[in-house]
């Protein structure tokens, strides 16, 4: 099984390789100019990007990251979120780096199989960092208005953040 994962993929190059030869396609023309189209994406995306990520650097140094934790703290009990897990699921619409180093610090506390382990597994999995992704998609495209897409996006990661307490609550109990 694991030499056909190692095969597959070099497989797949050639064949599209030997088709564009077959079809008279000039194959390191159609590279390049694939090539330049992402550099042009690349440049459309980046400021994006680095006002995300100096975003969540200054959320994070000032503080202001513990602040929202604190203020959102209420909502731990009446969604079922445990207090713990509420500093990764603040950062995750945002950063995805962020929260995985959050990520990682609740499993070094907690342990991997414990219920704060579990329930950050799942919310790992289950949800999507919003405002990355709106930054990178809209901005390839340049779109500028997200109209309801921040708010969908949003309701989305909250039930997903409640769904995963539920859920290892469900199967696991607490």
């Amino acid at each position: 099984m694991k030499i056909l994962g190692s095969v597959v993929l070099p497989l797949v190059i050639t064949a599209i390789v030997l088709f564009g030869l077959a079809k008279g396609v000039k194959i390191f023309d159609c590279f390049l100019e694939g090539a330049k189209e992402g550099l042009v994406t690349v440049k459309n995306i980046l400021p994006s990007v680095v006002g995300l990520v100096v975003a969540v650097g200054m959320l994070k140094a000032s503080g202001g990251l513990d602040i929202i934790v604190k203020l959102l703290s209420p909502l731990s009990g009446i969604t079922g979120i445990p207090e713990e897990i509420m500093p990764l699921a603040v950062l995750n619409p945002i950063s995805g780096g962020g929260a995985l180093s959050m990520y990682e610090l609740i499993l070094k506390e907690h342990g991997p199989d414990s219920y704060l382990g579990r329930v950050s597994s799942v919310m790992m999995g289950a949800t999507e960092t919003t405002f990355y992704a709106i930054a990178i998609y809209f901005g390839s495209v340049g779109i500028k208005k997200s109209r309801h897409t921040v708010f969908a996006g949003l309701v989305a990661d909250f039930t997903s953040f409640v769904a995963s307490a539920w859920t290892v609550r469900l199967f696991f109990g607490s």
